[in-house]
Order: structure tokens, then C-alpha cells, then sequence
């Protein structure tokens, strides 16, 4: 009975959505634990609340490809006060639309100096440099999120058929506007970053400005067509 009862205790069970305190001016509210269209577009409808419905001190949020980071301001607000507000923005999802996001549309050079990778890559996957072109420009992408580096956008949406793993050997500089691919994702580099993802193509477009307000061009939540330049 005894090893029954630890048999069964020793399971956990990740029960999603998830909220949970992160230090004491920020709560994390976790939708689930992979990469996945449905769990990004939950995360995106709860940012895009909290903009409509701001809770007294609410500071900022971050987006992330499962869960969203809400930092709020303690000495305006409780804890209890804000988790509160975000069990009710969270039971309500279901009844918001995903905004839809901007488009940006994003002439990209494809192979040769501009992408170092792409006839590699195309190897791999036994294509032709223009098929693995049409692929990449054929969806529309959704900005999941920004990070590893500042202002780097993560691009769901990626045809399988061009999944491909990082290098082995990451680069220590990667040029600003740099497109790549790492497993299941497509990516942009916004600013010269070490890097190890698969680089196939680069924009001219300028993808930070420290004089906008936001600097970076792309957003959590934005949309990204790739246009075949030369």
C-alpha cells in the first residue's frame, strides 16, 4: 500500500494555465511547458488584456513562447491583488480574439555573404537553394517572443520540411538582420551578436533604433512575410 501510495505521489502533474510568483514584484503565468501555435496565441491574448485592463501598478510583461511575465510595482499593489486580476484575465481568454498584430514585410538576401548557411542547409534536406527559398518565403510567421540577445525575434511557423539544429560551433559575431534557422525555429537578429543558429539570408532593413519609441521594429505578437531579394 505504502509503495502504491509513493508510486503515485512520485507523478507529477503540471496542471496548466499556472500561476506562480516570481520574487516580489512579478508573477510568471505558465500555459504549458513546449513550443506550440495554441500555447503562444494564449500568451498573446493575455498580453494583449492586460493592456485593455491594467491592473493599478502593473509595470510591464514579458512574453515567452509558453508563458507570460507580468512585473507590477509592490508598493502599489498586493500580490494577492494581482494575482487575483490575472486568475480573471486568464478565465476570460477564451472569450477575446488574438489581436492580429502588425505585418511587417521583410525583403531578405538570400545565400552567398548574406547567408553563409543556406546551401549547407540545403543539403541537409535534399532541396534545391530555391526550393528551400520558396519554403521559407511561402508562410506567415508570428513574433513569439524576443530574447536571447536584445531585440531577437523568434518566428513561429517554420514549413518542418526546413527543420534544422544549430551549428555545432556557434559564430562569435553574427551581423545585425541575419535570418536564421535553429530546430523547429526562424529567427532575426536585430544587433551584432554571437550566435549559433544556421544563417541562410540577411535584411537591410534597420531592426533597431535607439531613438524610437519602441527601438526595435518587431514585437511580440507581430506578424512577418519574408520577400526574396536580390
Amino acid at each position: 500500500m505504502n509503495g502504491a501510495r509513493r508510486s503515485r505521489g512520485a507523478r507529477r502533474i503540471h496542471r496548466y494555465p499556472r500561476i506562480a510568483p516570481v520574487g516580489e514584484a512579478a508573477f510568471t503565468v505558465e500555459f504549458g511547458d513546449r513550443i506550440d501555435e495554441d500555447l503562444v496565441q494564449r500568451v498573446l491574448s493575455l498580453d494583449a488584456a492586460l493592456a485593455d485592463d491594467p491592473f493599478p501598478g502593473f509595470s510591464e510583461t514579458v512574453p515567452t513562447y509558453r508563458s507570460l511575465l507580468v512585473l507590477f510595482e509592490p508598493e502599489r499593489a498586493s500580490p494577492e491583488r494581482v494575482e487575483r486580476h490575472l486568475m480573471h484575465l486568464v478565465r476570460s481568454l477564451g472569450a477575446r480574439p488574438l489581436p492580429e498584430g502588425r505585418l511587417h514585410e521583410i525583403p531578405v538576401c538570400y545565400g552567398d555573404a548574406c547567408g553563409p548557411d543556406l546551401e549547407s542547409v540545403a543539403r541537409v534536406h535534399s532541396l534545391t537553394v530555391g526550393e528551400l527559398i520558396q519554403l521559407h518565403t511561402a508562410p506567415t510567421y508570428r513574433v513569439a517572443m524576443l530574447g536571447f540577445a536584445p531585440g531577437f525575434a523568434y518566428l513561429l511557423g517554420l514549413d518542418e520540411r526546413l527543420a534544422t539544429p544549430r551549428l555545432a560551433t556557434p559564430r562569435t559575431r553574427v551581423p545585425a538582420g541575419s535570418v536564421g534557422i535553429a530546430g523547429v525555429q526562424t529567427g532575426l537578429y536585430a544587433l551584432n551578436t554571437p550566435g549559433g543558429w544556421q544563417i541562410i539570408g540577411q535584411t537591410t532593413l534597420t531592426l533597431f533604433d535607439p531613438e524610437r519609441e519602441p527601438p526595435f521594429t518587431l514585437q511580440a505578437g507581430d506578424r512577418v512575410r519574408f520577400v526574396a531579394s536580390h
